[in-house]
């Protein structure tokens, strides 16, 4: 039958490859059946290539018919009816039946535990009320088996599980699993002690899961998919990312198939380590073996990329999504967006922004301030103004960190009048009424824009609505009132935030040494320096130290190591920069140039000197006023020495200022222009970029050779 079967039969089958298959193999049969073959789970179709050409199939009736009518004619009317005993054989075991339409059942073998049969057990209502009763007693042990010696029933296998997923303290967990160990009533299985780690995972207690674990291999007690994922999940929440890697390699080793949520855990433990390549390596290696990544391990993935600002890496994850079809959910568009603005691409992240809301998603607040802060970033304040606008129209949800980030993106861009409007509705918002850090923000905004009036009657509406100062609005507000050498007032100020609580930082301290540099009356100076004293003793004495003009240089040294040493990094260059300025303010050139010193030996300066065969740069953009004029007059001492030493030159000199547009550089270039004119310094404006000055080899020679020369006429 068979034989004469193979005679006649001439089947094509054509697979249409949808564009979301292109990665698939493109397979096509294309060959008529030789035979099939029954066995003992049903009956099988062996596809071989014919040695004699096949005959011409009939036209279809349909231009392009799809697998399952190519089958049915198949199924019903070309294959012979089973005879009996063909029907016993495909009667036990039931037949699978495999959706030809569907994609491949992952090769992923879960190994989940098997539900045993259901079996309908009158006890589960008084052992469920047991175990309410063993969660509600003390955590203590004698407690806990004071309780069990009243359990209702004998703890079968089945009754003393049921108690066990019962219990919800690990600490309850734990112990009665130490009692079902210590009756001996019947084996432990691998379900108890996933069970009783479940418990620990909840409590963060990946020590004594760790010891279980070990436990279950000494006892020789098969640790499943679950015991491992459970594992590993547990340490990396407890930030054991090396235990993680430890177990995940463990059960790669015993042949164990991690499933989708193991796989998203291991990826997230390796990016947080910073292995990108170990990360990239498991993925390709996880995909090969027929997992299909879900949003969770995309948002890993994105995330990674973020941190490390690359660009290429996002896009990638991007496309994998599209491939795979995988739809992002809220917490991968966050996540890309945030990587977004790290990688520096505010445009695409915009795109993306919009991609998401087209596609059906309402962003809420995490969506929202992470766009802010990259339209800020990017100081794209058109932008920002819409997404404020649509915000409001739409009724997208808005929180406090929310309206403070756009208040401080407000404060970086000088959008005062904006921030006003912000500000005034969060005063009528029930939700979000303004808080310490709101009030920093407008403190910040009318400081920058040396609106003096403005920030006191604020500081004064802070202390009437009892909302606490902190030490950043305290800073801002001072700032403002040493700018406007309004120094009463600063005092005043400074005395109520100290009785408020507010506790004196570093930046605090460098904003008094600002304020002492810019006041130009010696009675002003010692109120400044009273703050100070109050604020930074230490500092304080080593002003004094300072601009004292007998102070060797070792001793100015040493104790300069020692306030650099006791100071947060990020304000270490400040406090040398206002130190500067106020020895050059009382003409103490010598010590600003001893200082100047001091700051390159210790690395506060590192972009100050650059250097190329053709040209030389001196890069002044982190420098205050006094340190930047200290830092151009030490530089063209050391040209001179060069020239005079005949040593070789660059074609080109430059001095970098900036353009003026940041905060903390304006007025730089004017100031910097006129000390140049003051020196006869060779430099001139650049006509290219802004805030440069340039000059070349034979305008230095020239300028030097001048200087010599009059030195000598006038000896």
């Amino acid at each position: 039958m068979a034989t004469s079967l193979s005679s006649v039969l001439d089947v094509h089958f054509t697979v249409h490859l949808s564009v979301s298959d292109t990665k698939k193999p493109n397979i096509i049969f294309n060959s008529p059946f030789r035979q099939y073959t029954t066995t003992k789970r049903g009956f099988t179709i062996l596809c071989n290539s014919s040695k004699s050409s096949p005959k011409p199939s009939p036209e279809p009736t349909q231009k392009n018919p799809n697998l399952s009518d190519q089958l049915r004619p198949l199924s019903t009317t070309t294959l012979p009816k089973p005879t009996t005993h063909q029907n016993q054989l495909l009667s036990k075991p039931k037949s699978t039946w495999v959706n030809p339409t569907k994609p491949k059942r992952s090769v992923l073998s879960l190994q989940r535990h098997k539900r045993s049969s259901y079996s309908y057990n009158p006890q589960v209502r008084e052992l469920k009320l047991f175990a309410h009763r063993l969660n509600d007693c003390d955590n203590s042990e004698a407690a806990f088996l004071s309780v069990l010696q009243e359990i209702p029933h004998p703890p079968t296998r089945e009754n003393a599980l049921l108690i066990l997923n019962s219990l919800r303290p690990w600490q309850k967990a734990r112990l009665f699993l130490k009692w079902i160990k210590t009756q001996n009533l019947f084996p432990l299985e691998t379900i108890f002690y996933n069970v009783t780690m479940k418990s620990l995972k909840y409590g963060r207690q990946f020590e004594l899961m760790e010891e279980l674990a070990r436990e279950m291999i000494n006892n020789q007690i098969e640790l499943d998919n679950i015991t491992y994922c459970t594992l590993i999940t547990c340490a990396k929440k407890c930030n054991h990312f090396d235990k993680a890697v430890e177990w995940f390699e463990r059960m790669y080793k015993t042949s164990l198939m991690p499933d989708e949520v193991t796989y998203s855990a291991i990826l997230d433990v390796y990016a947080r380590l910073g292995k990108v390549e170990e990360v990239l390596n498991l993925y390709e290696r996880a995909r090969g073996s027929g997992w299909k990544p879900d949003p969770i391990a995309f948002s890993v993935l994105g995330r990674m990329f973020g941190e490390a600002g690359d660009y290429d890496g996002i896009r990638y994850v991007l496309q994998e999504m599209k491939s795979l079809d995988v739809q992002p959910n809220l917490v991968v568009y966050n996540t890309l967006l945030e990587a977004m603005g790290k990688a520096g691409k505010p445009g695409l992240a915009r795109s993306l922004f919009q991609e998401m809301v087209e596609s059906g998603l309402t962003p809420n607040e995490k969506t929202l301030t992470v766009l802010v802060k990259i339209y800020g970033k990017a100081r794209w304040s058109r932008d920002a103004l819409e997404l404020w606008k649509q915000m409001s129209s739409k009724g997208w949800p808005m929180d406090l960190i929310l309206y403070n980030t756009l208040l401080n993106m407000c404060a970086d861009l000088a959008l005062e009048a904006e921030a006003e409007r912000l500000f005034e509705d969060m005063k009528g918002s029930e939700r979000c009424r303004p808080d310490s850090w709101s009030y920093t923000a407008m403190l910040n905004i009318y400081g920058s824009g040396g609106n003096v009036d403005k920030a006191v009657e604020l500081f004064e509406e802070m202390s009437e609505s009892g909302v606490k100062l902190n030490v950043m609005g305290c800073t801002c507000l001072i700032q403002c009132l040493g700018k406007a050498k309004r120094i009463e007032d600063l005092v005043r100020v400074f005395g109520v935030s100290i009785k408020r609580g507010v506790k004196p930082d570093d930046r605090l301290c460098g904003c008094l040494l600002s304020v002492v540099s810019l006041c130009e009356e010696s009675e002003d100076v010692d109120k400044v320096l009273a703050c100070l004293q109050q604020a930074n003793p230490k500092l304080f004495a080593f002003v004094k130290l300072a601009t004292e003009e007998k102070t060797s240089f070792e001793t100015f040294k040493v104790e300069f190591r020692g306030i650099l040493s006791e100071t947060a990094v990020e304000a270490r260059r400040p406090f040398c920069n206002c130190l500067i300025d106020i020895c050059r303010n009382r003409k103490l050139h010598e010590r600003a140039h001893e200082l100047l010193y001091l700051g390159t030996l210790y690395g506060l300066y590192p972009g100050l000197h650059n250097k190329t065969v053709h040209e030389w740069c001196l890069d002044v953009r982190s420098l205050s006023v006094g340190a930047a004029h200290t830092a151009l007059e030490e530089w063209m001492g050391t040209l001179s020495k060069i020239v005079q030493h005949k040593e070789e030159l660059p074609e080109m000199f430059s001095a970098q200022t900036g353009s003026g547009t940041h905060k903390f550089s304006q007025g730089l270039a004017n100031s910097f222009a006129s000390h140049v004119k003051k020196l006869a310094a060779p430099f001139r404006q650049s006509e290219q970029k802004v805030g440069c000055f340039v000059a070349t080899r034979e305008d230095v020679v020239s300028w030097v050779q001048s200087r010599l020369a009059s030195s000598a006429a006038t000896a």
